[in-house]
């Protein structure tokens, strides 16, 4: 009788990544690298109130050149102004990231962005903690260090 072979768990992403890939595809994406690295290539003040909807490709015309793509965004209703003021910028940000002159101008459409994690926010350690850990420490002389230490120490033993 032969022995299973060993199980072995892949990733949710070597799983999912082609039906992903071609979810991105219909709306004109190449792949999802633009989606899911929004705020890396336009920075976080600026994905924090757009997101990228679509890529709209121009159809080719025979012997012409073709032309660049149009970046549709979701932008926030009080930010698109400023979006739209800064739209060279994302431009030429998006093009380094593709490498090549891709898109050629950005269309923004006003509606709420889709809903995002909010961040978690951490208590701070109990005070008593902090202190019975500060009490502990030995010899630290540096004030800051001392304190830094015995929130640290306080957080940990908390978890």
């Amino acid at each position: 009788m032969n022995k299973p072979g060993p199980l072995t768990a892949k990733p949710l992403s070597a799983l999912l990544g082609s039906a992903i890939n071609d979810v991105f595809a219909k709306q004109g994406f190449a792949s999802r690298e633009l989606v899911t690295r929004w705020a890396d290539i336009v920075g976080a003040h600026v994905a924090a109130h757009s997101e990228p909807l679509k890529i709209q490709w121009p159809r080719p015309v025979e012997n012409q050149v073709p032309e660049p793509a149009t970046l549709v965004l979701r932008v926030e209703g009080p930010m698109a102004l400023e979006i739209q003021h800064t739209s060279d910028v994302i431009l030429e940000r998006v093009n380094r990231f593709f490498g090549w002159n891709a898109v050629g101008r950005i269309a923004l459409r006003q509606a709420p962005l889709s809903q995002r994690p909010k961040p978690r926010v951490r208590k701070a350690p109990d005070p008593s903690a902090v202190a019975e850990v500060e009490a502990s420490l030995g010899t630290v002389e540096d004030g800051d260090l001392r304190a830094a230490l015995a929130r640290l120490g306080a957080s940990i033993k908390r978890n």
